[in-house]
């Protein structure tokens, strides 16, 4: 598919979409950076980076259950304006390897969509669980509770959450050391561009069993708190499901393609 000069020239030669900051909320848990790299004319996606900005996230949570069935235990606004965007493409990424390719394969997606074929509108979403749901933790939940012993071997922090510091200008998008290159393959750098990272429930709460069982519970906390206090620890931005696996299918639903 080719895309027109007028809007090739639009696209590398603007600068990046910036979404105003404002005031945190104690009951919210924005996206890890105001700062967002959208293409020029990705409108529906700006809006959509603007709803899941503005929607609340409950991180307070004293203890949560096995099998949650109340909204209230999930980020239910985010989750609804996740499955309604309206943007005519629209991937979620099956997601469960820490140590996988899936954070360059979804920056690759990225990557070609906007500049090949022309998508600005383009939303990939990571259904993260498996090991890979530990990037979704801050580094205070892996150091108390020693989550590097359950990923790979290359990861004794969490680096996949560390501040994006490489260039981000669309001008930049043939620098490989730029954000378009592999220094995009974080968590936050890709968020800046608009990926949304969903978290899984029972994700969680199969990773506080692991805890409990190989005596990595400090606090001695009951099985329903330790999950409670995994969940009030996702990084910021991201978006909690009642479970991964059924969120696929709602989004298959709303017309999400699958990859894997």
């Amino acid at each position: 598919m080719a895309i027109c000069s007028s809007r090739r020239s639009a696209l590398f030669g603007f600068g990046s979409l910036v979404v105003g900051a404002s005031a945190y909320a104690a009951d919210r848990a924005h996206a890890a950076t105001d700062h967002t790299v959208t293409a020029p004319g990705a409108r529906k996606l700006a809006e959509l980076v603007e709803q899941l900005r503005r929607s609340p996230r409950r991180r307070d949570f004293k203890t949560v259950p096995m099998i949650v069935h109340e909204p209230d235990f999930w980020d239910d606004e985010a989750l609804r304006h996740v499955i309604a965007y309206q943007g005519n493409r629209k991937q979620v990424w099956d997601n469960t390897q820490i140590a996988g390719p899936w954070l360059n394969l979804m920056r690759n997606a990225l990557n070609a969509q906007i500049f090949a074929f022309d998508h600005a509108d383009y939303l990939a979403v990571s259904a993260t669980h498996g090991t890979a749901h530990l990037a979704l933790f801050d580094q205070s939940t892996w150091d108390k509770y020693e989550l590097a012993a359950f990923s790979d071997i290359k990861f004794r922090t969490n680096t996949l959450i560390a501040p994006n510091t490489a260039p981000d200008g669309f001008s930049e998008f043939e620098n490989p050391a730029s954000i378009f290159g592999k220094s995009g393959n974080t968590i936050t750098a890709l968020q800046e561009r608009g990926v949304v990272f969903l978290a899984c429930h029972n994700a969680i709460w199969e990773i506080a069993a692991r805890l409990i069982d190989s005596s990595r519970n400090p606090d001695q906390k009951s099985h329903e708190a330790l999950a409670a206090e995994l969940t009030n620890h996702l990084v910021e931005g991201v978006v909690l499901t009642p479970g991964i696996t059924a969120t696929i299918l709602e989004l298959q639903q709303a017309g999400f393609h699958y990859a894997a």
